[in-house]
């Protein structure tokens, strides 16, 4: 039996969270990470029907190329994850990314290219962050404090197995989502202080009111780290900009020929 091994090459990125919503003494404390460039076993993972029908394709690939030593991918936040599948794109296939948007001005197609090497990591306020991954929040409407958490790569798992039991639960008995319950219940931690995750379920449910969760959840934007996935957008048929979103999903990685 052979033990040959085979090297690949590897680069370290800057986390947009800097490494300061890790615990002191984590590896990625530092504010960086080490990930490897896509190979043909990646190039596998995105090509497989099984994975972009069962909506693990990105999570799959995002695992694959995450290599720093002693890191558990349960544990990197949202933010620094979507960063480390924006450079494994542009270090896998470039910084061009050719897509067709809709025109909010007049609703019609229009293909762009996005420069992904411009993307720049969001705004937000450092000294809010801490090692603990606890946050506090009150209310303007209904004036109570939660007690919340962000979110990680192993609560977006866990978050997509209960949407998914949910809805074959509820299957045939009407249209209904459970995203955004299912997020906030994984999210809020106490409500006044009440941290019994019965109660909680029931009061996201039943009690948290529209214009609570509507503010509750812009806090949350602005505090988590992440990277500004925006572009400038300029209309062909009447010169308009605007700010759009930059499609994330499984076809970034699939570059026009």
């Amino acid at each position: 039996m052979s033990d040959t091994k085979f090297e690949f090459p590897t680069e370290i990125i800057d986390l947009p969270s800097k490494g300061l919503i890790y615990p002191e003494g984590h590896p990625l404390r530092k504010g960086n990470i080490e990930i490897k460039y896509m190979t043909a076993r990646e190039e596998d993972i995105l090509a497989s029907q099984t994975l972009i029908k069962k909506g693990v394709v990105l999570d799959k690939l995002f695992e694959s190329v995450v290599v720093e030593p002693g890191v558990d991918i349960s544990d990197i936040f949202i933010g620094d994850k979507n960063a480390i599948l924006l450079a494994t794109r542009v270090l896998g296939y470039g910084a061009d990314y050719t897509v067709e948007v809709t025109d909010p001005s007049t609703l019609e197609p229009q293909k762009v290219v996005i420069d992904l090497s411009k993307v720049n990591t969001k705004d937000f306020n450092e000294s809010l962050l801490n090692g603990d991954n606890e946050y506090k929040f009150k209310l303007p409407k209904s004036g109570k404090e939660l007690t919340f958490k962000l979110l990680t790569h192993g609560d977006e798992k866990e978050i997509g197995k209960e949407i998914q039991a949910l809805e074959r639960l509820y299957k045939g008995k009407g249209d209904k989502s459970f995203d955004v319950t299912t997020r906030l219940k994984y999210m809020i931690q106490a409500v006044d202080g009440n941290d019994d995750r019965g109660f909680i379920t029931k009061w996201v449910q039943n009690e948290f009111l529209a214009l609570d969760t509507r503010a509750f959840r812009k806090y949350v934007k602005e505090l988590s780290p992440d990277m500004d996935l925006t572009f400038e957008f300029t209309s062909e048929l009447t010169g308009d900009r605007e700010a759009l979103d930059i499609p994330f999903g499984i076809s970034f990685f699939y570059p026009s020929e």
